[in-house]
């Protein structure tokens, strides 16, 4: 049989609740690098998860999501606390020639970000334990995106975020 999500996101095999919450053509657009699902992190992530879901169908999302901080982000989940939102935190690693940012910040948090709404393009739901996750995953990209001052599209990404955290909110 098929597998109805192998080929990335996509509308038309949506679940209903997802796509009455996000309509939005920046969630469901698998070439919108501005999207959780449209860079080739984001998209990798929604693989893995929906992997992660074959194999493990009765587990808790935050089990993913301990996985994919620990693997990507190369760090504890304890350590991915809401200290990482911190402005000046994240400015100093932005400058610190040794610390891939593009890495350790932006790949890290797309992968938890797509992984938790992969759940809900997938399953209509977001598990409430696992929000935390994805809610912090987006307040740092927004920090780390306000940063980045000579990226043309900082600004539409921003809103794309914001606009991912009222989804968060009501999934």
């Amino acid at each position: 049989m098929e597998d109805p999500h192998a080929d990335g996101i996509d509308k038309e095999r949506g679940h209903p609740r997802a796509l009455q919450i996000i309509p939005d053509e920046f969630f469901w657009d698998c070439t919108d690098e501005l999207g959780p699902f449209g860079s080739d992190e984001g998209d990798t992530a929604l693989f893995e998860y929906r992997n992660w879901r074959k194999e493990n169908p009765d587990r808790p999302l935050s089990e993913c999501l301990v996985w994919t901080i620990e693997a990507v982000g190369e760090m504890s989940v304890a350590d991915y606390s809401d200290a990482i939102l911190d402005e000046s935190v994240v400015a100093a690693q932005i400058e610190d020639p040794d610390f891939d940012d593009q890495h350790f910040i932006y790949t890290t948090d797309i992968s938890v970000v797509a992984t938790g709404f992969g759940q809900l393009a997938d399953e209509g739901t977001i598990d409430p334990a696992a929000k935390v996750y994805v809610e912090r995953a987006l307040g740092r990209l927004a920090v780390w995106a306000r940063l980045q001052p000579d990226w043309a599209h900082g600004e539409t990404f921003i809103a794309n975020l914001a606009r991912l955290g009222r989804a968060l909110a009501e999934a």
